[in-house]
């Protein structure tokens, strides 16, 4: 995936989509990005693959 986007720009937009999401929900410490995911995942009611896709669709806006 080609990353055209900022981290924060891609977490406002995020909640601006999805608004039961908040930035606790986007914190992870080092290493521990497959935990946010995860925990991203279970909020949104999406699989891994659909949540992968919403990022990448996120980069061409």
């Amino acid at each position: 995936m080609i990353i055209n986007r900022s981290w924060r720009e891609q977490k406002i937009m995020l909640k601006r989509r999805f608004a039961i999401l908040m930035d606790m929900d986007f914190e992870y410490a080092e290493g521990q990005r497959e935990k946010m995911m995860e925990r991203l995942s279970q909020k949104l009611k999406k699989s891994r693959s659909e949540l992968d896709m919403l990022f990448e669709e996120l980069q061409t806006y």
